[in-house]
């Protein structure tokens, strides 16, 4: 059983490092996200989707560098 838990945190740390990756997290603190524990991947994870969520319901995303340069 030890080693199907092992594969299933494996698998699961993958999954989340590859999602904070292709939204441009790469690391925190100067800690890459390999150096991370699995509650931490887990507990950004929640808070990125959070974050997006709301940026979703309420049509309140960050401002874009490029849209302001074109105004200006």
């Amino acid at each position: 059983m030890g080693m199907r838990l092992r594969k299933a945190v494996e698998t699961k740390r993958n999954f989340l490092i590859n999602k904070l990756i292709n939204e441009g997290i790469y690391k925190k603190n100067d800690i890459h996200l390999f150096e991370w524990t699995l509650t931490d991947l887990e507990e950004e994870y929640v808070k990125l989707s959070k974050t997006k969520q709301h940026e979703a319901d309420t049509g309140d995303h960050p401002p874009c560098m490029i849209e302001h340069w074109a105004i200006h």
